[in-house]
């Protein structure tokens, strides 16, 4: 067995198969997880977090087709399968097992003080037994690979820190001396705020994405959708905006087009913001939205095309989650059977 302060760096993330990824997944994760195969060369673990949508989604094809399509989305903006780990969860039952035994050491206090639970039911979402108990698999997910390092948005940083906790809750329950589970640090993500076509945070349960993949007429007629004021064709545009609860936040073109433009580019458009003009002519909101679809039409151009490429050969993306899944299960398996033997289960 090795001790945990002899394990490597190791990076644990998973995404929930609840909807077609975009911008705010690809930014807020996808792209962060991506350039930590650099940092972390073997030893990322990323996994389609199927048990987790199963909260929400029953609905057995489009689960599949979510799963299949999460998959090809990775593989496609660049995750290599021979430096990260790419893996159905529930290619690794044994993560299941584990909720179980951490559920027993875990505080029913500590649950219900878990914002996301009253976060999703606030949304309508039904409150049953598992997304109260969703901070405990997440924990089993992090932990039964003996991870180091999780990167999050600011709105998880309260599930890693419960994860650490329920990890010393089990050792001090069953292994004082020496310590089975590794308690991770979490990596807050640098993204920016990314917003949907209504202002809002992009989020699949607000039904305000720009889909990563869309081109041409369809990906002009998405971001054409995202909300601006009224000004005037040739007048200057607010580079800022108040939202409904009266916060004022950069405008939604502008704050879209943060996120693929460098410095130098920025200051161009924001004179063409303040003039109403670009060389000469007219410069309004259609011109704007017209260089923002140009954008994300060319940074995912090759990404589209893989992605093109890797949806006429399934076998290849199953193959990548079939591998991914031996070696996370090999992983898994040895930290439950260390877990089950202080227990007294083996």
């Amino acid at each position: 067995m090795t001790a945990i302060d002899e394990l490597p760096g190791r990076v644990l993330s998973g995404i929930q198969p609840s909807g077609t990824l975009h911008l705010g997944n690809y930014f807020g994760a996808i792209a962060q997880q991506v350039a930590l195969q650099d940092e972390f060369p073997g030893e990322c673990f990323y996994f389609i977090a199927d048990y987790h949508a199963l909260t929400t989604l029953r609905d057995a094809e489009a689960l599949r087709k979510h799963v299949f399509d999460a998959a090809v989305t990775y593989l496609a903006c660049g995750l290599d399968p021979a430096r990260a780990t790419l893996f159905r969860q529930s290619d690794v039952p044994e993560v299941t097992e584990l909720t179980w035994l951490l559920s027993t050491v875990t505080n029913m206090g500590l649950l219900e003080r878990a914002t996301s639970f009253k976060a999703k039911t606030d949304e309508g979402i039904k409150p049953v037994a598992g997304l109260f108990l969703y901070p405990v698999l997440m924990a089993a997910d992090i932990l039964i690979y003996r991870s180091s390092m999780v990167p999050v948005g600011k709105d998880q940083l309260q599930h890693i820190e419960m994860t650490r906790d329920i990890a010393t809750y089990f050792n001090q329950a069953y292994a004082p001396d020496e310590p089975l589970l590794r308690r991770p640090e979490a990596r807050l993500s640098r993204t920016p705020y990314v917003p949907g076509i209504d202002g809002r945070k992009m989020s699949k349960s607000y039904a305000n994405t720009l889909p990563l993949f869309v081109a041409g007429k369809k990906l002009k007629k998405a971001v054409g959708q995202v909300v601006t004021d009224s000004t005037e064709l040739g007048q200057p545009l607010a580079l800022t905006r108040v939202d409904d609860e009266g916060v004022e936040q950069k405008e939604n073109v502008y704050a879209l087009l943060e996120l693929f433009c460098d410095e130098a580019e920025l200051a161009q458009i924001r004179g063409w913001y303040a003039a109403g003009q670009r060389e000469g002519q007219a410069f309004g909101w259609g011109h704007a939205k017209q260089l923002l679809a140009g954008k994300i039409d060319a940074h995912f151009a090759a990404a589209r095309e893989r992605r093109e490429a890797l949806l006429a050969e399934p076998s290849r993306v199953e193959d990548v989650l079939a591998a991914g899944a031996a070696r996370a299960r090999a992983i898994a398996r040895e930290t439950l059977d260390q877990c089950k033997r202080a227990c007294g289960l083996l």
